[in-house]
């Protein structure tokens, strides 16, 4: 798939970063769906994934979708790192590639909020929303913004990244460094073993056990184990994914953490306790990165929190958009925050 075109670019400036250093002329893609109305009271901010483009968060846009362009304005901005956004692959020197700064969950949400503050004029969200890291960013936005978040619903993602988390990260970027052709980060052709390597590694978390033993895959246009391996998994991470781009957004998610806020001094659940505004969290059944026991804890500490699990096999990709019943669930759940007074 080409990386798209059809989006826009806000001039963030110079951005003093939280772990200290400054993104010099900084670049915040972003698409719009819908007309922001008079009131400026129905926007929605759905922010990316890891590696996620907008166009990939389009699944859960539609007129028959909760998310509807006809009655809202949804938001979606690429997360810093994800090759549309300032990136290893698009920053000139020094942060270039290997270089580029640290960047954490507060740091995307702060360039949001300026997006949307300054550039929209919007000083209240109908809802925020999203997937995976996209879900942190949902959780960074309730703790952030707390006036401004009228609803929130992330979905397969977490307010803080787990031991275990952690874990699959360091045996993917592990993967992708092994490569001699990847020299630390400045490499001169694309480290393909490695990313072929990460692939396999990621095979084995985003879907469940039953799905391999049930071969769900088939559902996806696999005529083999093999081949979804190599189409699906292989053939995702070669379209057009730098892997410093993947090593930058893979240390966000790594030190995702709502205490690491500045006024909380690390304290998750004090937090999580900020949060004022409806909250549906929706982890996947059987997703091996988020797990539904995760989010209950996380719920627990949130005045209105509420978890409701996705039912069944597909494992954190559950919330990918390529299960018509994930997805459905997916929907309803944020039609009925939707419905609920802020």
């Amino acid at each position: 798939m080409p990386i798209p075109t059809d989006h826009e670019l806000f001039d963030l400036g110079d951005v003093v970063l939280q772990r200290g250093a400054t993104l010099r002329d900084a670049k915040l893609a972003y698409k719009t769906y819908g007309t922001l109305n008079a009131e400026r009271s129905n926007a929605v901010v759905y922010p990316t994934w890891y590696s996620g483009r907008h166009t990939d968060n389009e699944w859960l846009i539609g007129t028959d979708k909760a998310l509807n362009p006809d009655e809202l304005f949804i938001i979606v901005p690429n997360m810093l790192g994800n090759g549309l956004s300032s990136s290893p692959s698009n920053t000139p020197p020094p942060y270039d590639r290997a270089r580029f700064p640290q960047i954490t969950f507060y740091d995307q949400v702060e360039c949001q909020h300026k997006l949307v503050s300054e550039h929209f004029g919007i000083s209240s969200l109908a809802l925020v929303t999203g997937w995976s890291m996209g879900a942190g960013q949902t959780y960074q936005w309730a703790v952030s913004h707390p006036e401004m978040v009228q609803r929130a619903v992330p979905f397969c993602g977490s307010s803080v990244t787990s031991p275990h988390n952690r874990v699959f990260l360091e045996s993917i970027t592990a993967a992708l460094r092994a490569d001699a052709a990847f020299e630390e980060g400045w490499y001169r052709r694309l480290p393909e073993k490695g990313i072929r390597a990460f692939a396999r590694v990621y095979a084995g978390w985003g879907f469940s056990q039953a799905f391999y033993w049930q071969e769900e895959w088939r559902r996806l246009g696999a005529s083999s184990l093999e081949d979804f391996l190599v189409d699906f998994w292989e053939g995702f991470w070669l379209d057009e994914r730098d892997p410093n781009n993947l090593l930058a957004m893979a240390w966000t998610w790594f030190h995702g953490d709502v205490g690491q806020t500045p006024g909380f001094d690390g304290d998750t659940v004090a937090a999580l306790n900020s949060i004022r505004c409806p909250l549906l969290s929706m982890p996947a059944e059987k997703d091996l990165y988020f797990p539904p026991e995760d989010e209950q804890w996380a719920s627990q500490h949130i005045g209105r929190g509420e978890v409701r699990v996705i039912p069944g096999v597909w494992g954190h990709f559950a919330g990918g958009g390529d299960n018509l019943e994930d997805t459905a669930f997916i929907d309803q759940g944020i039609r009925d925050v939707l419905a609920m007074d802020p």
